[in-house]
């Protein structure tokens, strides 16, 4: 540890100084610091200094911490505090900045971007880099660069001209001259007095150019207000026909300051509505059901097989307008639901030679589950998928159209904006719903984008999705977060006294948090999604467990049927409308389904007795009879195919009738026909001439043929893709700290001298075989500690502080430093050892 009385010289020596836990909190703001483990302090240092490592950081910083940074980069390095505020604030100061840039700087520090004490900061190296003005890339701040850079390749003769013309001394060499310049530009009441003498023409010049970009272009023969300019340095020529203001002077212009709007606080999220929370609630139920209901069709619809799958990959354009016809929604809408059951796990692919999409048999588990919970499933794969539905429709890097189920749809900051978005809207009050503006300029402030700022960029599109999506699924109702949302965020509501509980329901998670900061561990989030589904629970429609028949051979479900009617109801009748109550109509096919799937008609006849409200109409018992009179009477199975009928009068009327002629049908015996086309073939041609047949097994038994028949192999959900390294848990943590203050220890310890010289910085020791063992025979003796270095069977160097214990038989046993255990080394394996100082 070195000694705090002592300002750091590097940043390895300011991390040196920190304490766990604010190592800790460097590598779970940055775990990419983490993979691998680093060595030591020193290799933590150089590592938090890659332009990569550098760029992620920045990248998540908020504004004001960036525009900290970047205030940072144009002040002198290193910089004393006082420097840096009047950066940010200027002349006229600002009392929010004032209080608000202690906490920035804390956050680049804790981040390893910035080092050094309040009277020496310093930007790391590569951050300052990435962020101080140049040519190829312009500072956010709008400034250019300093009289010393600017002036750089200018003749002394020059130079000298331009302190001559603005009436300081004229010096022996061009350093000086330019410090002199520098001194006047960076003098308030002498760069006041000296832009005073300037022309009006010559002071509006300097206005456009004082916010950005420092840069403008003059002619061969500028005009007599720029050549004034130029004659004083105000503008510094960089190339032919270019000229750049001096940062220096731009700052005098703008009293100061390195940005034009300092945002030092978050921009709040405005309630545009306020709703009762029972309201919310009640709608967001409503749009949860409608949700359960519209995967549950979407898996029906493609129970039997679903569509193909794309040569490239995902549903072609015509199936996905083929599916938003049968849910009765926009496309959009449809690849959304598309998308969140293939993130759930309930759909994929078969796999087959012709291969197609179907239900998993994980549909199957979700559907015996109760309402509530399998809404729970379908918001936690929302939450944490990473395939962003909203894409679909566009264009890849490659300009190719991006499909539903296809690649190209991951976007690893999905998850991270989905919570975050909820997470704001989990801040307002209950009942209230924000502006959509208000949440994306708060999204922009805590991730601002560096660059040029574009109106569709991709965290705002994500944004606006999550909140379009989260009305979908019932996480928010009118566009407040509903109780059931907030319980699977995990978070609690701020409550006012006058506020009555909602009811016995009205519970919220033992572990709640007021701001979820961070997403939920999965244990967490067990407990958390267990919460929602308990409040969601009361707020879902009981499922009715009766119909309403009527004499036009339609049924009206009032309601959500329980399971075992609707699946029933929907092999017997036919969907003829949805909506608030779903009307069944039944006809001679529906009828002849139902037969087909095993039903008799005496079994039919009890099932509507058993379920309908209202006396079962004559006109449907009458239809279920005749169909069940004249279902079986043809039976057909393989020859390729056959027909038999004890009634030979009626093979007599197939085969007269002209529409038989594409089955080339032939007498085989006065009962059976036979056929070139396949049973399957004959079977819907039959039907189609208004027969009602049935299919036979080889041994002459009716075939009963299920809806529900097509599955995919068990499926796991798609894995969502990582936006970079994990953060670290706690246990982690400590082990890496462990690690690099052991092996910081093993690399800092003082050796003690010898003749040999000292290996360069990072080397392991090297001493021949005989020493080595001499030396470790030696330190059992004395019980000494020793400085070795050692290379693992995979290659890996590394240093390590030893004491050892016994030596033999080619190995060395001693309590390692480094691990705190004791462990056992081969000799051959060891580079070199060397003797620690006595003040060790």
């Amino acid at each position: 540890m070195s000694n705090p009385a002592v300002p750091p010289r590097s940043l390895a020596e300011a991390l040196r100084a920190r304490d766990d836990a604010s190592l800790a909190a460097l590598l779970r703001a940055r775990p990419d610091l983490i993979t691998p483990v680093p060595t030591d302090l020193t290799q933590l240092a150089t590592r938090a200094g890659t332009r990569a490592s550098v760029v992620r950081a920045l990248e998540r910083l908020d504004r004001f911490a960036l525009q900290t940074a970047e205030a940072l980069a144009v002040a002198a390095d290193p910089a004393p505090y006082e420097e840096l505020l009047a950066l940010l604030t200027g002349d006229g100061g600002d009392p929010a900045v004032s209080a608000a840039l202690p906490r920035a700087l804390a956050t680049l520090r804790e981040q390893a971007l910035v080092w050094g004490d309040d009277d020496r900061l310093r930007l790391v190296r590569t951050a300052r880099e990435l962020l101080a003005p140049s040519p190829q890339h312009p500072s956010p701040t709008g400034l250019g660069p300093t009289v010393q850079e600017a002036t750089a390749g200018m003749s002394p003769g020059r130079i000298q001209d331009i302190v001559t013309a603005t009436g300081l001394g004229s010096t022996h060499d061009s350093v000086s001259a330019v410090a002199s310049l520098t001194a006047l530009f960076t003098d308030r009441k002498r760069m006041s007095a000296l832009l005073a003498g300037l022309p009006e023409e010559s002071r509006e010049v300097l206005t456009r150019l004082v916010w950005g970009p420092p840069y403008g272009q003059v002619t061969a023969e500028p005009a007599a207000h720029l050549r004034r300019l130029l004659d004083l340095g105000l503008l510094v020529p960089t190339a032919p026909g270019t000229v750049v203001l001096p940062r220096e002077v731009a700052l005098h212009l703008r009293g100061g300051r390195a940005h034009r709007a300092v945002e030092p606080l978050p921009p709040a999220v405005e309630p545009a509505a306020t709703h009762r929370p029972q309201v919310v609630d009640a709608t967001a139920a409503g749009q949860a059901y409608t949700a359960l209901a519209t995967v549950e069709e979407l898996l029906k619809d493609w129970d039997e097989g679903g569509p193909a799958v794309l040569r490239a990959g995902g549903l072609s354009v015509r199936d996905l307008k083929r599916t938003a016809v049968a849910l009765d929604v926009a496309e959009p809408v449809a690849a959304f639901w598309v998308e969140l059951a293939y993130a759930a796990g309930l759909l994929a692919s078969d796999g087959e030679a012709d291969e197609r999409y179907a239900a998993t048999p994980a549909h199957d588990e979700w559907l015996e589950q109760p309402a509530a919970q399998r809404w729970t499933r379908l918001a936690e794969a929302w939450l944490t998928a990473t395939r962003v539905s909203g894409l679909v429709g566009g264009r890849d890097a490659k300009e190719r159209t991006l499909s539903t189920l296809g690649p190209g749809l991951d976007r690893s900051a999905a998850p991270e904006v989905r919570h975050r978005v909820l997470t704001l809207l989990a801040g307002l009050p209950e009942g209230a719903s924000p502006s959509k503006e208000s949440v994306l300029a708060r999204l922009r402030w805590e991730r601002p984008l560096r660059g040029p700022q574009r109106e569709d960029d991709l965290r705002s599109r994500l944004a606006e999705w999550t909140l379009a999506e989260a009305e979908l699924l019932g996480v928010t109702g009118r566009g407040a977060l509903s109780g059931h949302g907030r319980a699977l965020l995990g978070a609690t509501a701020p409550k006012t006294p006058d506020q009555a509980p909602r009811g016995p329901g009205d519970k919220l998670p033992v572990h709640h948090r007021s701001t979820p900061v961070e997403p939920l561990s999965p244990a967490e989030q067990a407990t958390a999604s267990a919460a929602a589904a308990r409040l969601l629970a009361p707020l879902l429609p009981e499922p009715l467990d009766h119909v309403l028949l009527q004499a036009d051979l339609t049924a009206v479900a009032p309601g959500p049927l329980q399971r075992s009617l609707a699946e029933v109801l929907d092999v017997l009748a036919d969907v003829e409308s949805k909506g608030g109550a779903t009307v069944y109509r039944f006809t001679p096919g529906s009828v002849r389904r139902a037969l087909d799937a095993g039903q008799s008609a005496s079994d039919l006849h009890a099932f509507l007795a058993a379920h309908a409200r209202t006396p079962v109409p004559q006109p449907l018992t009458y239809l279920i009879d005749d169909v069940a009179r004249r279902h079986g009477h043809l039976r057909i199975g393989a020859a390729s195919a056959y027909v038999r009928c004890d009634d030979d009068a009626v093979l007599n009327e197939i085969l007269a009738d002209k529409r038989a002629a594409g089955l080339r049908l032939r007498r085989l015996a006065p009962t059976v026909l036979a056929a070139q086309a396949d049973p399957a073939a004959l079977l819907d041609g039959l039907r189609a001439m208004g027969f009602a047949p049935a299919a036979e097994s080889a041994e002459g038994d009716v075939l009963i043929t299920r809806a529900h028949a097509h599955r995919t192999p068990p499926r796991t959900a798609p894995e969502p893709v990582p936006d970079g390294p994990p953060i670290p848990d706690a246990t982690l943590l400590s082990a890496a700290i462990r690690a690099i203050r052991a092996g910081d220890l093993a690399s800092t310890t003082p050796r003690r001298q010898t003749d040999r010289p000292p290996p360069a910085g990072g080397e392991l020791p090297r001493t021949n075989s005989a020493e080595t063992l001499a030396t470790m025979q030696a330190a059992v003796l004395t019980g000494e500690a020793l400085w070795i270095g050692y290379v693992n069977a995979e290659g890996a160097a590394s240093q390590r502080l030893i004491a050892p214990v016994r030596v033999e038989g080619g190995f060395v046993t001693a309590y390692d430093h480094t691990a705190d255990e004791v462990r056992t080394y081969p000799l051959h394996r060891v580079t070199g050892v060397a003797e620690l100082a006595d003040e060790a």
